[in-house]
């Protein structure tokens, strides 16, 4: 096992493209920490240059406190696993798990041993004398995991190992990762691109974007407390609400003007958030997360509005709600903001209930907001206020 430190590194391809800027990380001894962001965001160069697949153009990278930057990837003993399985079709599950082994030329009763115990602790042991070919996908992952967990690396490196799995089998192996990761302690960076994974297997979470870091920190950090618009919006399911807003001084302390709506905020909310107090008479942008936010038939309910659409899904039921009364400047806030890799704003917003009674298409609603848990963000800087 090893601890991994990125030192300022940067990785920028012939032509000028820069994929890796000035990444500082440290990803300790035993961690799981799992690397997320959109398709060309980084993370996977970031993963490639840990198992010396990709060269670093600047930087430094270590490795268990040693300088990894001129060493091969066999020398680096880390264990890469790819989604695309990467298994020999014509060994049987046994020959798969100890070719690593066998290529080493360790000793039959080693390689035995390794291969038993591997096969014990991913239930393998019925299927050693399969081919892959007769084996199902979820079978195939645990085979791809246990060619990695045979050899004793130092570190785990997975690559959106999940992709070609069908939604319930990608839960289930969540799971079995997690599990398999926290038995072994084996230090462990994942890739995925799909920010449930992230949130629901990850010690740390490492959000990217355009070749830059933008947030580190647990999961629940980064879903409560997040430091800008993009991390906002992209961790969350059903994602955040923004909705285009404005903070304005009053005789009773500090308004909150949304679509439709105004509300004084309790004083003891600005006490504690005194950064608000420097972006008064400014337009901001406010989150509501859709859990944040419920469907009242209380007439001092915050805002209003008319169901545009209903997702049941079982235990919850998602409502979007088509907010009355936009301000005449929102659609600037809106404009602004649509850049491509940012959330959107709108006067739209989703609402997540108990699955119950369905509510006919534009009907009229009142929307209540828990106050203690909206986030406010800077329109021009994308960061968050307070």
């Amino acid at each position: 096992m090893a601890a991994i430190r990125f030192s300022h590194v940067g990785k920028t391809y012939p032509g000028g493209h820069v994929a890796v800027s000035d990444l500082n990380l440290d990803i300790e001894d035993g961690e799981f920490l799992v690397l997320v962001g959109p398709s060309g965001c980084g993370k996977s160069t970031a993963l490639r240059m840990i198992a010396g697949l990709e060269a670093i153009t600047s930087g430094a990278l270590t490795i268990g406190g040693a300088l990894a930057n001129g060493l091969s990837p066999r020398q680096r003993n880390v264990a890469m696993i790819f989604q695309s399985y990467a298994l020999y079709p014509h060994l049987t599950v046994s020959e798969n798990l100890g070719f690593a082994l066998k290529v080493r030329r360790e000793s039959r009763d080693l390689i035995d041993a390794r291969v038993g115990e591997t096969a014990a602790i991913l239930e393998l042991k019925a299927l050693l004398d399969r081919r892959p070919g007769q084996l199902s996908g979820g079978q195939r992952q645990r085979v791809a995991m246990g060619r990695a967990l045979v050899r004793h690396p130092r570190a785990f490196l997975m690559d959106e190992p999940l992709s070609n799995l069908d939604a319930r089998l990608r839960g289930q192996m969540r799971v079995e990762i997690a599990r398999l990761q926290r038995a072994a302690g084996v230090t462990t960076v994942y890739v995925t691109h799909d920010q449930v994974e992230a949130m629901t297997m990850a010690d740390r979470v490492a959000v990217m974007r355009d070749g830059i870091l933008q947030q580190l920190g647990p999961p629940r950090e980064l879903y409560d407390q997040p430091v800008n618009l993009f991390v906002a919006g992209f961790i969350g399911s059903p994602p955040i609400n923004l909705l285009p807003g404005a903070l304005r001084p009053t005789g009773q302390g500090v308004a909150l003007e949304l679509p439709g709506a105004r509300i004084v905020l309790p004083p003891e909310l600005i006490q504690r958030r005194s950064a608000l107090l420097a972006a008064l008479d400014r337009e901001i942008i406010v989150g509501v997360r859709p859990e944040a936010a419920w469907a009242s038939d209380e007439p001092e309910a915050a805002l209003s509005g008319v169901v545009a659409f209903q997702e049941d899904l079982g235990a919850n039921m998602v409502t979007t709600v088509e907010l009355a009364g936009a301000a005449r400047r929102d659609g600037a806030i809106v404009e602004d903001l649509s850049e491509s890799g940012l959330p959107r704003v709108s006067t739209q917003m989703r609402i997540v209930s108990r699955s119950g009674a369905r509510r006919a298409g534009d009907q009229q609603v009142r929307v209540a907001l828990d106050l203690e848990r909206l986030h406010f963000f800077d329109p021009a800087s994308k960061l968050a206020i307070g």
